[in-house]
């Protein structure tokens, strides 16, 4: 998150945030976060999270859209972390601040734990429930009509403001990135490989319960884009941030991962998207 952003939020924009859904300031636990400001708090022996995005991440639209989209998945029976409605009956309150806003939106917490490293790998169990919850998702996005309009990857953040972050000693990157762009603007469409993507499917970005079952939450970055990223992303994750810094390892992985994470996938007659 930029610096300047972290040292324009204060406690009093928590404070007001966490009483717009009936929360006092002592009930708050910072968590982190890492483009969010994120809390957990209690409440009749449940917990809950109470998030804060800064107006220039996200705008009244795309919380909207975000938000229409969990509800969405949770009403067609994907496990998802369910958003809870201030005081007032708003999906997400804004914060004035003197430089930017904050929106608040609170979810309930997911059930479970984390499957961190090293448990996450060489794990086919976690790899088949991960695939027949991608697949499951994927489905349902090809049947959903949004009436709140969320972004698509050409607009994602870290596309626009990759020259930001990059430095200018590595300019073949931003080239090599100008022309991927391109090359995916290019590909042909259709609404077997295209649709709204949670975006960001992780280790740190699900639960899992006793039975198996995984809980997904932090739809922060979910966007239109190919059905094929959200499957990179957790191959990113697991071969790449886990895995082994061996070419012979990670192949292995590969290898592993696909053939449990497919063979969840293609449930039900489901077919792996293409790319």
């Amino acid at each position: 998150m930029d610096q300047n952003i972290k040292l324009m939020f204060l406690d009093e924009h928590a404070i007001e945030g966490a009483a717009r859904f009936g929360v006092s300031p002592k009930e708050l636990t910072f968590i982190g976060g890492f483009q969010n400001f994120v809390y957990s708090y209690n409440r009749n022996h449940m917990k809950y999270i109470l998030r804060f995005t800064p107006s220039t991440h996200r705008t009244d639209e795309g919380l909207a859209a975000e938000i229409e989209w969990i509800r969405y998945l949770s009403e067609n029976g994907l496990a998802v972390s369910d958003s809870v409605s201030s005081i007032k009956g708003k999906d997400f309150e804004r914060i004035q601040g003197n430089h930017i806003d904050f929106y608040v939106t609170s979810f309930r917490y997911a059930p479970g734990r984390k499957i961190g490293y090293p448990e996450c790998l060489d794990n086919p169990v976690l790899y088949e429930q991960c695939g027949r919850l991608t697949g499951r998702l994927h489905e349902l996005s090809k049947r959903y009509k949004q009436k709140a309009n969320r972004h698509t990857w050409e607009c994602n953040e870290y596309l626009l403001r990759a020259k930001h972050y990059i430095p200018a000693e590595h300019l073949p990157i931003l080239h090599a990135l100008d022309e991927l762009k391109r090359h995916l603007s290019s590909l042909r469409v259709t609404t077997d490989n295209f649709g709204l993507i949670h975006g960001d499917i992780n280790v740190g970005n699900f639960m899992v319960d006793e039975s198996g079952e995984i809980t997904l939450f932090d739809f922060d970055e979910c966007q239109y884009s190919w059905y094929v990223e959200d499957i990179a992303i957790q191959l990113y994750y697991l071969l790449y941030v886990f895995g082994e810094d061996s070419k012979a390892e990670r192949k292995r992985q590969y290898e592993l991962f696909m053939k449990h994470f497919e063979r969840g996938y293609t449930e039900d007659g489901r077919q792996m998207p293409d790319g």
